[in-house]
């Protein structure tokens, strides 16, 4: 599920649905909450190569995700711990949007200076 739906999202492609990818829903939304480090990891390395386009849109659907899986509300034996990993989730999004802001702050910055320096 974590593969699949990682692929689907960094693709452009839509999310597969846990009957296409014959698991169970709590294995199924365990991974779609897993596949948010994964874009994480994506993310990153393009800003590591300075390709900032698309990091808002890897952003959004990892939002998008977070959105969703905050909202299901079943005991952990259900979910198969999905609770933890949904907190997991929260940390990682929230350090990913910290780090693209600053990155696209410095690209500014850096922007801003050499513009200065070439007047």
């Amino acid at each position: 599920a974590e593969a699949r739906t990682t692929l689907a999202l960094l693709s452009g492609g839509a999310i597969p649905s846990p009957e296409e990818l014959g698991v169970e829903y709590p294995a199924y939304l365990n991974g779609i909450a897993e596949a948010v480090g994964e874009m994480r990891r994506m993310l990153l390395d393009r800003l590591r190569r300075g390709a900032y386009d698309g990091c808002e849109d890897i952003l959004r659907a990892m939002d998008e995700i977070y959105s969703v899986l905050v909202t299901i509300d079943f005991p952990d034996a259900m979910t198969g711990g999905l609770r933890r990993t949904t907190d997991q989730t929260r940390g990682i999004l929230e350090k990913t949007r910290g780090d693209l802001t600053m990155a696209i702050l410095q690209r500014d910055a850096v922007a801003a200076m050499t513009r200065k320096a070439g007047e």
